[in-house]
């Protein structure tokens, strides 16, 4: 009997063979790792012999390795070549009953295999936990099964493949038809294995239909043994990825709360630490756009697997691994096991025909063989063509293509009719992962009648679900996806997903070009009103943000700037309002541009709706720095609104906050703070003081207030619409944290440093948890943060935080976004006075050359970079050059804000500085003079700026050696300092050691 044979380990060598198929390599890799912790040599032998050798002639080959064969046996196993069960049994009878003492078998499937494989004796490890299929596999192998030794955490392996990592999310399904790719799989994993610090990346590029989801989602089964996270993630579009990337925070057991951002940030954190898992693999799948996402590519000790049409991920420190076509070799091995009835020969025609591209193959080969249809009349077929009145495809596909999908569409159509009519509706959602619940959660009653049936029959939903996908048409979405399973036992298709499916670009591209104008116009209506139902309606509210990631991808496909339907409107402008103040700014201006051409053509130039989308599209604008563009905008709609509807009408209102915006942007603050004046007096007549508009116009007006250096100001109405924020408003809404960077803001420019800095630091955390790291406004806060830090002498903190803000600013907006040179302005002057001299000139060199593309001359930005610029020119010792730029700053910024606006006092304080360098003391006593003057009639006696003005005078007043003077000036100002900033603060001992005072431009948000 089998049972009583010699164990194959008897003969006592060390060294044992295991063969396996690709498809379980885990268990192999599991079976070696048990073996080697006992002292064992291990050979790994991937079973895969060549149709053209016999399996007698393979069989035998294994024996030329030293010791047992174990083979892991498998429907797998026996499925390569493809060979019948009948060569099989011969083969075993014939080699391994001849040599039993040399092979041995673990069986990991239970599906039938040959009968002869008895002549194994396999154990079997389908039912058994990870300790007894151990001793199951020793015992086998006539090995001893005495326990090892504890060796804690000092030693990991591969995890036993019946288990699943402990965070398993979003994978697709296995593909049991997988084929082939072996060299692809070994080459990602090598790669990914030999990756430097941080998380390697891999990224599998190649054209569309070749495979490359298959193939990651095949990597992600072979090697999951070696993962304790994997998480896969549809990155086609960058809301989103980080929507899913949210979703791995309670995943990972994470404490977060329900905040769209705080998720985000707690999953990048958790995997940049390696904390609660150090091995990790997250998949990003269909990330076509690298420029849109590189910057969620986590970092840390795992591993980021990417499928990608676009190679140049290359440039974003990604591994490439090229993703061919099938070898000719695997299209036929492939066709033979999606359509046995096929012989070796009519598969490799049919291979050659279909250009061995696995997409159409696998679609192709499912239905040829339920089709009595032969290989020679189909390929005719695609030479000849085909009457295409049934279901026609776009002739900008090649000629395959064409026929193929024309062929296989005709047959769903004669099978399952249902079929062609879901498939055609999902093409008016995006391609990928598509939302079909959102369909079915409409009343059935205002569906069109071919889909009413459908939706509201769970038969034949499932039904048609299934054909599409036994076709490969559709994909049902993975785990991590929302699913919704309809049981339908009397059809016998119990646990079909009608919840999220999934449809490759390809197919979705060709469906949707072609199809019937009456479907187009029943579909598209569908999908809108779907997206319409979907919507929250509550853009400002970050817990709804990611439903709102889940609907903005699909409203191109749903082509809803073509609908005259208000609720479709009110989708769009919700949307746009989402993008805005989740940072999308990009794709909101695509979006808001579209809408505003496309409206202005459908609805006319005057319509209610071009005000409310031009408000938004203005805001996405602004954010981005176009302020003449938003300007002549917004000054229509202003003209236009006042005329027809009068001065305090809501919307004319609402025009003028954007009018305001936009000459804050352009540096008319005098003309923004009587539109911010105006506009509060109407809010309160109109709206009373709580309302939220009313403090959005207070808000505003306190802003123009601070840019006009009218600190006190501002700062009591910031405090005032913080208390009423905080009462009228969640604490945790973004509008309140607005505030608290506001307030924060107003006490540091009055020189209460601490007091900015407890208030920002607590912010920050909230900003963090709430809006994510990423988000524009976070970045905001944490940059205020590191200024308040730098002025409360903290400077190891400070440094930490501008550079992280600045690189993070960069990677998320561009160089070139309004944020990222305001932290790039603060990034140089720090670098200036306690880091890299040759750093600080390179970033302010490109600062002072974007504000002046972006803003042009004569814009008081332009004046404080150059006023920053010259400081670091001085400092490199070019004293006649930065001279003349800080004097030029000195009259741009007086000609610009006044001569008693802060920055300009902050400009002459460092002109007196250059003019004593370069012999000018009486000059510089003079400016320094006429300075304390009128500091201390704008901003007081004991300001900062006015006590750095009065400590630079009394240094002007030496080089004059008017000694008694001076130091009488010094005393009173040391004085002043010590009582308002403290004794030890840095600006206090800077003074006392008479290190004569600077000042920085801080670009401020306007």
């Amino acid at each position: 009997m089998p049972g009583a044979r010699k164990p194959v380990a008897a003969t006592g060598t060390q060294a044992v063979t295991i063969s396996f198929a690709g498809f379980n390599r885990a268990w192999a890799a599991w079976i070696g790792d048990r073996l080697q912790r006992r002292g064992l040599s291990v050979v790994y032998q991937r079973w895969d012999p060549p149709v053209e050798t016999s399996l007698e002639e393979s069989l035998e080959d294994l024996l030329l390795a030293p010791g047992p064969v174990l083979v892991i046996l498998s429907d797998w196993y026996f499925q390569l070549g493809p060979r019948s069960h009948d060569e099989w049994n011969r083969a075993l009878r014939q080699v391994v009953a001849a040599q039993p003492d040399r092979f041995a078998a673990v069986t990991v499937t239970t599906s039938a295999l040959p009968g002869a494989t008895t002549v194994f004796a396999a154990a079997d490890l389908t039912t058994v936990g990870e300790s007894e299929a151990e001793r199951r596999v020793l015992v086998r192998l006539g090995l001893p099964t005495d326990p090892l030794p504890d060796l804690g955490e000092a030693r990991s392996g591969p995890r036993y493949p019946a288990d699943t990592p402990d965070v398993w999310g979003g994978v697709p399904r296995r593909n049991t038809r997988f084929t082939g790719r072996e060299t692809l799989l070994n080459n990602a994993y090598q790669a990914l294995q030999e990756a430097g610090g941080g998380a390697g990346v891999v990224t599998l590029h190649g054209m569309s239909g070749v495979g490359k989801t298959q193939l990651a989602a095949e990597y992600v089964y072979r090697f999951s043994a070696e993962y304790d996270v994997v998480w896969w993630v549809s990155a086609d579009k960058r809301v989103t990825c980080r929507q899913k990337l949210a979703e791995l925070a309670p995943a990972l057991g994470l404490s977060t709360g329900v905040e769209y951002g705080e998720r985000l940030r707690a999953a990048r954190d958790a995997l940049r630490r390696g904390d609660p898992y150090r091995r990790w693999l997250l998949v990003l799948d269909g990330a076509d756009e690298p420029d849109q996402i590189w910057d969620l590519v986590p970092t840390g000790p795992g591993h980021v697997l990417i499928t990608a049409r676009n190679p140049e991920w290359a440039e974003h420190n990604s591994g490439l691994v090229e993703v061919p076509v099938y070898e000719r070799e695997e299209s036929v091995a492939f066709i033979r096991r999606r359509a046995p009835r096929l012989t070796h020969a009519e598969a490799d025609q049919l291979a050659e025909a279909l250009e061995d591209l696995p997409l159409l193959l696998d679609q192709t080969a499912g239905w040829l063989n339920d089709s009595d249809m032969s290989v020679d009349q189909y390929i005719e077929l695609l030479e000849d063509g085909i009457d295409q009145d049934v279901v026609r495809v776009s002739a900008d596909f090649p000629l395959a293509f064409q026929t193929g999908w024309s062929i296989l569409l005709n047959k769903l159509r004669e099978t399952v009719p249902e079929s062609v009519d879901l498939l055609r509706l999902c093409t008016f959602f995006a391609p990928g992962a598509i939302p079909v619940r959102l369909v079915r959660d409409l009343p059935v009653d205002t569906l069109p009648e071919k889909l009413r049936g459908l939706v509201d029959d769970p038969v034949r939903w499932a039904r048609a679900i299934n054909k599409l996908r036994q076709y490969a048409v559709v994909r049902a979405a993975g785990v991590g996806e929302r699913e919704v399973h309809d049981s339908v036992h009397d059809a016998g298709l119990a646990g079909v997903t009608g919840d999220t499916l999934y449809m490759h670009r390809m197919v979705h591209q060709i469906v949707h070009q072609d199809m019937p104008e009456q479907d187009h116009q029943d579909f598209i209506e569908v999908v809108r009103r779907a997206l319409v139902a979907a919507d929250p309606g509550r853009a400002t509210d970050t817990r709804l943000w990611p439903r709102y990631a889940e609907i903005t991808p699909h409203l191109k496909w749903a082509d809803v700037l073509k609908s005259t339907d208000p609720a479709v409107h009110g989708l769009v402008l919700n949307c746009l309002r989402y993008m805005y103040l989740s940072g999308e700014y990009r794709a909101g201006i695509n979006l808001g541009r579209r809408a505003l051409e496309a409206w202005r053509r459908l609805l006319g130039e005057t319509h209610p709706r071009i005000w409310d989308v031009s408000y938004h599209y203005a805001n996405l604008m602004r954010a981005v720095g176009d302020y003449a563009g938003t300007e002549a905008i917004e000054r229509a709609a202003v003209e236009h609104l006042r005329t027809e509807r009068g001065p305090k009408d809501l919307e004319h209102l609402r025009a003028s906050g954007g009018l305001a915006a936009d000459l804050r942007g352009l540096g008319r603050y005098e003309e923004s703070l009587e539109i911010c004046s105006w506009m509060l007096i109407c809010y309160r007549e109109l709206l009373g003081e709580q309302d939220s508009r009313t403090l959005n116009a207070q808000n505003n007006l306190a802003v123009s207030l601070r840019l006009l250096g009218r600190y006190e100001e501002s700062l009591d109405l910031n405090r005032r619409t913080l208390e009423a924020r905080k009462q009228t408003l969640r604490l945790r809404h973004s509008w309140t944290l607005v505030s608290e960077i506001n307030y924060a803001t107003d006490l540091r420019l009055l020189g209460r440093y601490n007091e900015a800095e407890s208030l920002q630091s607590q912010s920050v955390r909230v900003h963090r948890m709430v809006l994510g790291r990423d988000n524009p406004q976070t970045l905001l806060a944490e940059h205020n943060l590191a200024l308040c830090l730098y002025r409360s002498g903290e400077r190891g903190k400070a440094a930490v935080l501008f550079t992280q803000v600045l690189e993070n600013c960069e990677r998320v907006l561009g160089e070139h976004d309004p944020l990222t040179m305001m932290f790039a302005a603060g990034q140089s002057c720090f670098a200036r006075e306690h880091g890299d001299i040759d750093q600080s000139m390179d970033i302010s060199d490109k600062v002072v050359h974007g504000y002046l593309a972006m803003l042009g001359e004569g814009h008081p930005f332009v004046a404080g970079a150059r006023a920053n610029h010259a400081l670091i020119l001085r400092n490199v010792g070019e004293r006649e050059q930065a001279h003349a730029q800080i004097e030029d700053s000195l009259a741009d910024m007086t000609r610009a804000v006044g001569e008693r606006h802060p920055w300009t006092l902050g400009c002459a304080i460092n002109a007196s500085a250059l003019r004593n360098l370069v012999g000018d003391p009486e000059g510089a006593a003079a400016l320094t003079g006429d300075t304390i003057t009128r500091a201390t009639e704008t901003l007081g006696r004991t300001h900062p700026l006015t006590l750095s003005a009065r400590i630079a005078h009394a240094a002007d007043l030496r080089a004059l050696r008017e000694r008694q003077r001076a130091e009488k000036a010094e005393g009173e100002a040391l004085d002043d300092l010590a009582a308002t900033l403290g004794a030890q603060h840095v600006h206090t001992v800077a003074a006392r050691s008479r290190n004569r005072p600077y000042w920085d431009f801080e670009p401020p948000i306007v």
